[in-house]
């Protein structure tokens, strides 16, 4: 395990300095850059313009300044922002990745859960009405245009169900509501981060709860065991911020400006994980070792969920990772559609603004988080497949 790992943090690298120069000649092929728009203002003396190239790196040649990139990316000095300067580049990406990464890790991890568990129960109620009405819902909503659908939950979410309920249960747009901080007692990064230790502190332990029970107990009781312990995961966080943190109507503020778009995203993933789940159970029940699991006489709940199930993950797993490709795309969509101050939507300014610095430092940043799902869904793998394990 330590030495397959070490080889693919090594590929990894090299592959990551690959693309980084890739990026760097790319954008600097592309025409304009709002650096040439500030040196070249007649406003500015010729000692300042020059003291800005300077600080700017446009006093090097095209190899220093790549060379002066890649050194500099791997000491965490990604550049100046030149669309919001003298902000630096790496402390608007550490402001705006956090959010990213909970918008889409929350809507991927809840889509691909409840992709999978439906998907298997398709498969295994095969010929049902429920069957042929959840698999024409999921190619529809495989199939739809992404933004039109975002459009339409906002409307749909947004408008008309607050209409009806009297109350605007699904903030449309933003991260929060500014009218309720202002004045308040907390920033929006600390009560943002409380929220991210809780809930992640309990997805951990819950986690860990589940590995000592799939080790300790049978089957079925290590599976109850797993229900209640991220039940309790997910109950728990909750429970903090309603009765012990005074940061309750902040942390439901960010909560409710989140539901929506992880809604839309959750609902777009789920279907092509449950039609994907489905057709790899189906496949799966062929095989010769579920009819010698139902001669042993074995339980239908056991052979589905231990045997295969399991079996069928291999390719759901397969997904997550070139699902990241729709999760870094429809990233900027999302952002951009529901005003969320993220990854997507500072690069999605920055192309808009011709600032290069700032583009480049969201793009690297997007290949390290690809770069990284693609070694967690190795390390699925070698959990799921004993075979390559055993290689």
């Amino acid at each position: 395990m330590v030495k397959f790992i070490s080889k693919r943090l090594v590929q990894m690298f090299l592959l990551f300095v690959i693309f980084l120069t890739i990026l760097f000649f790319l954008l600097e092929a592309q025409p304009g850059d709002l650096s040439q728009q500030l040196i070249g203002n007649p406003d500015i003396p010729p000692e300042a313009k020059a003291q800005l190239a300077a600080r700017l790196g446009l006093d090097q040649p095209l190899w220093g300044r790549y060379w002066s990139y890649i050194t500099n990316f791997f000491t965490g000095d990604m550049g100046v922002a030149l669309s919001q300067y003298p902000t630096s580049v790496s402390s608007l990406i550490i402001a705006a990745l956090p959010r990213t990464l909970v918008l889409f890790l929350s809507a991927t991890l809840l889509a691909y859960y409840v992709g999978f568990v439906t998907g298997k129960v398709l498969a295994w109620r095969r010929g049902k009405a429920t069957e042929y009405l959840l698999t024409l819902g999921g190619v529809g909503l495989y199939t739809v245009f992404y933004p039109w659908f975002a459009l339409l939950m906002i409307w749909a979410l947004g408008f008309t169900l607050s209409d009806w309920l009297g109350f605007r249960f699904f903030p449309i747009g933003r991260f929060i509501d500014t009218n309720e901080w202002a004045g308040g007692p907390f920033t929006t990064n600390q009560v943002f981060s409380r929220m991210i230790w809780v809930a992640g502190l309990s997805m951990i332990t819950a986690a860990v709860i589940t590995f000592v029970a799939r080790r300790r107990l049978e089957y079925p009781a290590a599976i109850r065991v797993r229900n209640y312990a991220f039940l309790a995961g997910v109950i728990f966080p909750f429970a903090y911020f309603n009765f012990f943190s005074p940061m309750r109507p902040y942390a439901w503020d960010i909560l409710t400006h989140t539901a929506l778009p992880v809604i839309t995203l959750t609902l777009v993933a789920f279907a092509g994980i449950m039609l994907l789940t489905r057709s790899s159970m189906l496949e799966t029940l062929r095989e010769d070792y579920i009819l010698t699991a139902r001669a042993k006489g074995l339980s239908e709940k056991v052979i589905r969920d231990k045997h295969a199930a399991r079996n069928a993950l291999l390719p759901v797993v397969t997904s997550l990772v070139l699902a990241l490709a729709f999760v870094i795309s429809g990233g900027i969509i999302t952002e951009t559609v529901f005003s969320w101050p993220g990854i997507g939507r500072m690069l999605f300014d920055a192309v808009v603004l011709e600032d290069i610095p700032l583009a480049m430092g969201a793009l690297s940043i997007i290949a390290v988080l690809a770069l990284i799902g693609h070694l967690i869904a190795d390390i699925l793998y070698m959990y799921l497949d004993p075979r390559i394990r055993y290689q």
